[in-house]
């Protein structure tokens, strides 16, 4: 990992990576992961999220403890690389870019059937593949004229996205049936590994709205405080909607395929149903606009330490900004999103994200974090993996051979050369 001077422009402040943080979250699982939560834990499901939160909170404490040491493009992928080798640094840019590139995809399918769900025109495989073509047009052209306008067109769109969701998740609870949120007899603690794994994917995205470290203003102060403020606020919301909805519609919610709109429908109205389904039209959206301005960002930083072409690391001159890699990243996640489904993509992330933060817990401890945090990070981690299978397993480790692959046989060539 070098750590040379960057010619990338530090322009984002606090809130402005905490937005970044918050639109990354709240994407397209929270507007779904109420019913399947519920499908398997019922009225337990707030448990789930509990759970989920405090895993997460040991794991972001890692995040940003490495964070104020290293500041470099590439967030996390640069503080492994930094402390644990090229090796693993490889790695972690690898499941980096795994997460945010299948995160991405798997959303923005979401995305483009709910636009074809609220506009009828717009539905089927062409026109949403054509609603894709058109978004990812969209943010790629932002993010190309400079971090600055990406970020402020995501702070708006964060706002944005957020209204529905305050909506629902305050006026919601006057509509809640107590009796709904009975809970009877706790489910196997598999059943909670499990969920809590999904509710990964609604909680994932701090290690992917830190790839743009090196554009971040002061970042031994503004990351940690970025990090605390979406962390503590996007919690409070979910378990919030979760409640709601679990409190408005009852046993109905695990067999609802839009259940956070079903809830707005049944308390507040029809209008309200609707609004919710263009939040979550617009959530998904702002999530693609903040991982076409991060995920770019890892591809620059992979394409500057050598392991990509040297290329994908130009600087245009005028918005500094990385534009090819952008470009790139922009094609490959379109073409996964109209090839594939939510669930294959989305479970490559989860398992992703977990790797990924193993790697981020033993690079805080040997920055000089206490042990305590990175080990109780780690066992948490280890316990959510139990909640996978053995075809994901498979499917994940077969990734992570090719990547490594790949990398032993750069590294002999240029062993090669360098002896030449």
């Amino acid at each position: 990992m070098k750590s040379e001077r960057e010619s990338l422009t530090r322009a984002i402040g606090t809130m402005g990576l905490a937005a970044g943080i918050v639109n990354v979250m709240i994407g397209g699982g929270i507007f779904r992961a109420p019913a399947l939560v519920a499908e398997r834990l019922g009225a337990s499901a707030p448990i789930a999220y509990v759970i989920c939160a405090i895993a997460m909170a040991l794991i972001v404490t890692c995040i940003a403890a490495a964070g104020k040491r290293v500041t470099l493009t590439g967030g996390p992928y640069a503080y492994v690389g930094t402390t644990l080798g090229p090796y693993a640094g490889f790695l972690s840019g690898v499941l980096l870019w795994m997460i945010g590139v299948f995160a991405t995809a798997a959303v923005s399918s979401v995305m483009a059937a709910s636009i074809g769900a609220l506009v009828p025109v717009l539905s089927g495989p062409v026109m949403q593949a054509m609603t894709l073509a058109v978004a990812y047009g969209f943010w790629a052209f932002v993010n190309m004229r400079g971090v600055t306008l990406g970020v402020t067109l995501n702070t708006a769109i964060t706002v944005a996205k957020l209204l529905p969701l305050l909506l629902i998740a305050s006026a919601g609870m006057f509509f809640v049936d107590r009796d709904n949120l009975q809970v009877t007899a706790l489910p196997p603690a598999g059943d909670f590994a499990r969920m809590s794994l999904i509710l990964v994917f609604a909680f994932a995205g701090i290690e992917v709205a830190l790839i743009p470290s090196g554009e971040v203003r002061d970042p031994g102060r503004t990351v940690p405080r970025a990090i605390a403020v979406a962390m503590i606020g996007v919690t409070i919301l979910y378990i919030a909607l979760q409640v709601v909805a679990q409190g408005v519609l009852g046993p109905e919610l695990s067999k609802s395929a839009v259940p956070l709109a079903d809830a707005a429908g049944r308390s507040l109205g029809p209008w309200a149903r609707s609004l919710l389904l263009a939040g979550a039209a617009i959530s998904m959206f702002g999530h693609l606009g903040g991982m076409t301005l991060s995920i770019p960002r890892i591809v620059y930083a992979l394409a500057r330490d050598g392991f990509l072409p040297r290329q994908l690391a130009a600087i245009h001159p005028v918005y500094r900004s990385p534009q090819l890699a952008i470009v790139t990243q922009a094609l490959v996640t379109f073409v996964l999103a109209v090839t594939s489904t939510f669930e294959e993509l989305a479970v490559i992330a989860n398992v992703s994200a977990l790797a990924l933060y193993l790697g981020c817990a033993a690079a805080a401890w040997k920055l000089g974090q206490s042990p305590i945090v990175p080990v109780l990070a780690c066992g948490v981690i280890a316990w959510l993996l139990t909640g996978l299978r053995l075809d994901e397993w498979k499917a994940f480790g077969g990734c992570i051979v090719i990547a490594s692959a790949i990398y032993f046989i750069k590294h002999s060539v240029s062993t090669r050369k360098e002896g030449v």
